[in-house]
């Protein structure tokens, strides 16, 4: 019996999530399936089937436990001692965009693939966003 591969053109819609009061480890899972693809019926792993999601009051997610206090950023620039941490509640405060963004990351694959899957991914920290031109559906997750 042979594979099913898609053949054409991919179809990608537009979903517009609200992300206020949402819990943001289920919110990101909910929206990394739809940017891969994986709730179609003709989903193939290594071809992008995904669509695009617009998430607008990216500062009105909410966390359970102690993460606002206890979860820690990492980066490093590669030169010794530059490691540098930030607290998810500074974060928050800061970018909140940031946060979300990089829970959906985390649930992508990693490589080229995964690269463009984040690029149909837009997160603004107010009410507002620039994509009517899209005309997203509202998704309610």
């Amino acid at each position: 019996m042979k594979s099913y591969y898609p053949k054409g053109k991919i179809e990608n819609k537009w979903f517009l999530v609200d992300a206020a009061g949402a819990i943001t480890g289920r919110l990101a899972s909910k929206i990394a399936i739809r940017l891969r693809g994986k709730y179609k019926p003709e989903y193939t792993p290594g071809v992008d089937m995904g669509d695009g999601i617009i998430v607008i009051n990216a500062e009105k997610v909410t966390f359970t436990g102690n993460k606002l206090t206890q979860k820690e950023y990492y980066s490093h620039s590669g030169y010794p001692g530059a490691l540098k941490t930030v607290l998810l509640e500074d974060k928050l405060k800061k970018k909140p965009e940031e946060v979300l963004y990089l829970a959906v990351k985390g649930m992508l694959p990693r490589g080229p693939l995964g690269r463009v899957m984040l690029t149909r991914l837009k997160i603004y920290a107010k009410g507002e966003h620039p994509h009517s031109a899209q005309t997203p559906a509202l998704l309610e997750l």
